[in-house]
């Protein structure tokens, strides 16, 4: 069933639709309250929101089992794809994240022995980080369980689906890049 905008509406009670998806309920609610507003873009941000957040909590994530956060794992992942010390700074922009966020995590991991920072002989202010032997042995054992585990969380799509959507959301993603000042693209 479509609404008044040609976009789909959710079916169902509750914080859940017939589908199983809560944010057609919210929309849903949304139009009753302002029925006068275009709830579509709530419609694609609520969505992706929600699904990083499932994501993020997922307990059989072989990330959490690990221990690890995303944006813990995506500063080792970027010291290991890398295959080279970086700088916090540099860190920072390669995992889209501020500069006090990456002091925090390069700390918790320093301490779990994962990475090691080292003073630059040139200027005492930067540190290089680079990645233990227990860190680049992490990363390498759980990066093919974290993709086998992302491949089966994307199952129910078809392939052909799968692409459409990374395409979709590779162009939402390049556009905010390019206007909230995000890093150029290639």
């Amino acid at each position: 069933m479509t609404g008044t905008n040609g976009r789909p509406t959710g079916g169902g009670t509750g914080g859940r639709t017939a589908t199983g998806d809560t944010v057609a309920a919210v929309v849903r609610q949304w139009r009753a309250v302002h029925p006068d507003l275009d709830t579509g873009p709530m419609e694609i941000i609520g969505r992706v929101n929600r699904c990083a957040a499932l994501l993020q909590q997922a307990e059989d994530a072989p990330l959490r089992r690990a221990g690890l956060s995303r944006p813990e794992f995506d500063l080792l992942g970027a010291l290991r794809r890398t295959g080279h010390e970086l700088t916090p700074g540099e860190l920072a922009r390669e995992t889209f994240s501020s500069g006090a966020a990456v002091t925090k995590r390069l700390k918790q991991l320093t301490e779990r022995g994962l990475v090691e920072r080292r003073g630059d002989t040139r200027d005492r202010r930067v540190a290089h980080v680079r990645l233990t032997d227990a860190g680049r042995a992490l990363v390498d054992g759980i990066l093919p369980e974290q993709l086998a585990y992302e491949t089966a969380v994307l199952s129910g799509l078809g392939l052909s689906q799968q692409g459409e959507l990374a395409a979709l959301l590779g162009e939402l993603l390049g556009q905010l890049e390019g206007r909230l000042g995000g890093p150029p693209r290639p």
